[in-house]
């Protein structure tokens, strides 16, 4: 590795998954090019047993601390810790807590895993995923008005991973490819409720991630014209014309992480399945 790189550990202890430690983190550290985080994940810290451990390792591991604890003495065991072996040490929930109880003039129940009860919104996310994970590369519902969202585009704008990290956001998703050749099947065009979006890519990006797709040791030609720059633009133009007769929306993913284009679809959802119902006597 280069001389001007540096490595330093990150320990994120949290009572819960840690999913929200790590998403905050990563968010900072991406931030700092030449310096690498090596993470240490400490889930489900809820004794003092545990804590225990863990102080034990940033003893041996120094770095910076962050963590979401709602368990106030042992927050504030760790924290003084911290403060005693010279170490950085962020609750990451507090300042938002502190914001929440001055405006709301009340103070929080601070459960631990409050976010991850069993409750309707969490079976409905549930929910999503089952139905995503079974309408995945063209397998249509029996009825479309069922997916919140259809998602259409040419092999390889990453349509699996943006549905199923939709699906994790409780969007119910039909992930449709086109197919050079195969009309989009009638009942995706009539269907009223879903969002209808397609992913684009410029032809480079997708002709480079094509290549590099295992098709056999054998070339066809419908494999030699899949590899090729001309048919993946015509492709491209396709799909444009497509969703320009029909208004739907499209996302160019070229240079989009896989958040930026869920993102980007969950506010088109948002403001489609906000829209108020066309009367008759407007159209």
């Amino acid at each position: 590795m280069p001389h001007s790189q540096r490595y330093f550990h990150l320990h994120l202890i949290s009572d819960s998954t840690g999913e929200t430690l790590i998403a905050a983190s990563r968010a900072v550290t991406s931030q700092y090019g030449t310096t690498h985080a090596i993470e240490h994940v400490h889930p489900m810290v809820r004794s003092r047993q545990k804590l225990d451990e863990i102080i034990t390792e940033l003893d041996s591991k120094p770095g910076i601390v962050l963590f979401t604890i709602a368990n106030e003495a042992l927050a504030q065991e760790l924290t003084e810790q911290c403060k005693q072996m010279g170490i950085p040490c962020v609750s990451i929930l507090e300042p938002i807590f502190q914001a929440f109880q001055s405006y709301l003039g009340a103070p929080s129940s601070r459960k631990t895993g409050a976010q991850h009860e069993l409750n309707a919104e969490y079976f409905s996310r549930i929910d999503a995923i089952n139905f995503t994970l079974m309408h995945d590369d063209g397998a249509l519902p029996d009825n479309p008005e069922e997916a919140d969202v259809i998602l259409l585009g040419i092999s390889r704008t990453s349509k699996t991973p943006t549905a199923i990290y939709l699906a994790n956001r409780g969007l119910k998703i039909a992930n449709v490819p086109l197919v050079p050749g195969i009309p989009v099947d009638p009942a995706i065009i009539k269907a009223k409720r879903p969002l209808k979006v397609a992913l684009v890519a410029s032809t480079e990006r997708i002709f480079q991630v094509r290549q590099n797709r295992d098709l056999g040791d054998i070339p066809t030609a419908s494999t030699l014209a899949y590899r090729d720059r001309a048919s993946i633009a015509e492709e491209l133009a396709a799909t444009r014309k497509l969703c320009k007769q029909h208004g739907w929306p499209m996302i160019d993913v070229t240079r989009r992480s896989i958040e930026e284009t869920a993102a980007g679809i969950h506010a088109l959802w948002h403001e489609h399945s906000h829209k108020p119902p066309i009367s008759a006597g407007s159209r």
